[in-house]
């Protein structure tokens, strides 16, 4: 198989950008785009780092981020699996982006900029929920934000077609792949619904 190796080569198989594809990006927060942003909970941080590339989902129950002002955004790191493979990126590479998303909108909108993680005291209380704090405080140093051609949600029907989690492979039953029985996968998907709601936070 030949791969496509140059800039120019590529560039001659899908031409010029329109208008608005370029028209769109801004080098900070417009306030429409921080209207969006402050409605997303739900996005997508992409890192990078010797190994490699990451991307990690990050969800609340309000704003996934704060707007400190039309530069730069604080992510909460609120509890996880404790891999802080993003976090380990960005403090080698400070690189990220961010993709947004907001239930029932095909559009995205993806923030690329520079990420310091920080376990500054002030800035950690700001997220105080019921007594606990996040860990760590991703600042993010905005360097452009735009929003992202809708096509590919609208191709997926990503909040249309009604798909449900029947049949689909747990959690469990993949450890239990991976560990090749030494995992209890069905131990573990019937304690994980608990647990999780007594380390949300």
């Amino acid at each position: 198989m030949q791969f496509i190796e140059t800039e120019e080569d590529l560039a001659a198989l899908y031409g010029t950008p329109g208008e608005a594809a370029t028209a769109k990006v801004a080098r900070r927060l417009t306030p429409l785009y921080r209207a969006w942003i402050a409605r997303s909970r739900f996005c997508i941080l992409s890192t990078v780092g010797p190994e490699g590339t990451d991307a990690s989902p990050r969800g609340d129950d309000g704003p996934v981020v704060t707007v400190l002002d039309p530069g730069t955004l604080a992510l909460p790191d609120w509890r996880g699996n404790d891999r802080i493979d993003s976090l380990r990126n960005i403090v080698r590479d400070p690189r990220v982006s961010l993709m947004f998303f907001v239930p029932g909108s095909n559009n995205v909108v993806r923030v690329n900029g520079r990420g310091g993680v920080t376990a500054d005291a002030g800035l950690r209380a700001r997220f105080e929920r019921s007594g606990k704090l996040p860990r760590t405080v991703l600042l993010i140093e905005i360097a452009e934000v735009y929003s992202q051609c809708a096509r590919a949600i609208l191709r997926s029907g990503l909040w249309t077609r009604g798909d449900d989690s029947e049949g689909l492979p747990s959690f469990g039953d993949i450890l239990r792949e991976m560990t090749e029985g030494a995992i209890d996968g069905a131990a573990y998907d019937a304690e994980w619904p608990d647990r999780a709601a007594k380390t949300m936070w």
